[in-house]
């Protein structure tokens, strides 16, 4: 029986093997891909004038440039996006188990939790990580910690139990000193537990009561009434280290849009929104950030007990490794996923969601040993 030869692929398709073969190549050494490079690499049944000629073609479709006429080419962000989408399910898996074991934990302090997956996160990605939480009840306040600003203005400090950080400035009428505050300090913490309450004037313990009753009544309705998901960040410093951000201009673009919040969550709502895990490069940004073009997002819902409450997104320069970001995201989503599950499940921990038109005054879900009483 003859023996068939395997067929050649098809003319468009081994300028797309080219091109693909290109990024990875580029993916890899960060440098400008020759014909001869790319020929040894996986190519060797085309010569390397056949590749150049491909290299032209696709220049043309604006896929690849060349800054010298004797130099190689290098991936234009139109052709990472060509590449993403390739792979975009299809993504490449680590082989060890190490990214689960590092965010694998159950904990009540679920706001210090997330902070440690979104450092974790980056650490393994080497991107700027951010992510975009549900409010989470049950909690109450730990500690209060008073800040002098000036004679008039303090900041406040709330420590919770899930390990938030809540800040207030508050301003007093009456004029305020350092030992004033210290004072103070004791006073509010003393309404938080009902020990130790420390020896104030009536005038300190009347400036006392008026400012406990403003931060309780704020937080209240902070924690009630929420517009929009909590947002993680971390690893600002990560976009330094990559070679494509060496430029001021495409640095601060890409800085920018990690420090727009509100940029932010719409990307990781439109992620949610479609239930799996999304990409954006080079223009793709255009709409949320017209200076971000120079920027990559990949990001990946997660959930609690299979409700879709959040998502985890990566920033980095148009030249990372996508199919291994998108293997890794995989398997962090999964681990933070079953972790949270496991947390609320086990401290009887509920979540909501924001709505966006809630403005009406809501039942106190939030316990932090001081009651409305208390603030009268």
């Amino acid at each position: 029986m003859k023996t068939l030869a395997p067929k050649k692929p098809a003319k468009d398709q081994r300028e797309k093997l080219i091109l693909f073969g290109l990024v990875e190549l580029h993916l890899q050494t960060g440098k400008p891909i020759g014909s001869s490079t790319l020929q040894q690499n996986g190519f060797e049944s085309l010569s390397s004038a056949t590749i150049r000629n491909y290299f032209s073609r696709l220049e043309e479709e604006g896929y690849l440039k060349q800054q010298h006429s004797s130099g190689g080419r290098t991936p234009t962000a139109l052709a990472f996006k060509a590449y993403a989408e390739e792979y975009l399910n299809k993504p490449l898996l680590p082989s060890d188990e190490n990214i689960q074991d590092l965010l694998k934990k159950e904990t009540r302090e679920i706001a210090t939790y997330l902070l440690q997956a979104t450092e974790r996160i980056s650490e393994i990605t080497r991107c700027a990580a951010f992510l975009s939480a549900p409010r989470f009840d049950q909690d109450f306040i730990l500690d209060i910690k008073l800040v002098y600003i000036d004679t008039h203005r303090l900041l406040t400090v709330l420590l919770t139990d899930f390990g938030l950080i809540r800040t207030e400035v508050l301003y007093s009428d009456k004029k305020l000193t350092a030992q004033i505050l210290k004072r103070l300090e004791g006073y509010f913490n003393w309404r938080l537990t009902g020990i130790d309450k420390p020896t104030l004037t009536s005038e300190e313990e009347n400036i006392g009561a008026k400012l406990y009753k403003e931060l309780m009544l704020r937080h209240i309705v902070s924690h009630n009434n929420f517009s929009a998901e909590d947002l993680v960040q971390a690893g600002f410093s990560k976009l330094l280290a990559y070679p494509d951000f060496n430029d001021a201009a495409a640095l601060a673009s890409g800085l920018s849009l990690f420090e727009n919040k509100q940029m932010l969550r719409q990307l990781l709502a439109q992620t949610c929104e479609s239930g799996s895990l999304s990409c954006w490069i080079g223009q793709d940004l255009a709409h949320f950030s017209s200076d971000a073009t120079a920027c990559s997002v990949i990001a990946i819902p997660y959930r609690i007990n299979q409700t879709l409450c959040g998502a985890i997104g990566i920033l980095g320069p148009n030249r990372i490794p996508y199919r291994e970001l998108f293997g890794q995201l995989q398997l962090i989503s999964n681990a933070i996923s079953e972790s949270l599950t496991k947390s609320v499940y086990k401290f009887k921990i509920s979540f909501r969601s924001p709505k966006p038109s809630n403005i009406a005054f809501q039942p106190v879900l939030l316990e932090d040993k001081s009651t409305m009483k208390d603030l009268s």
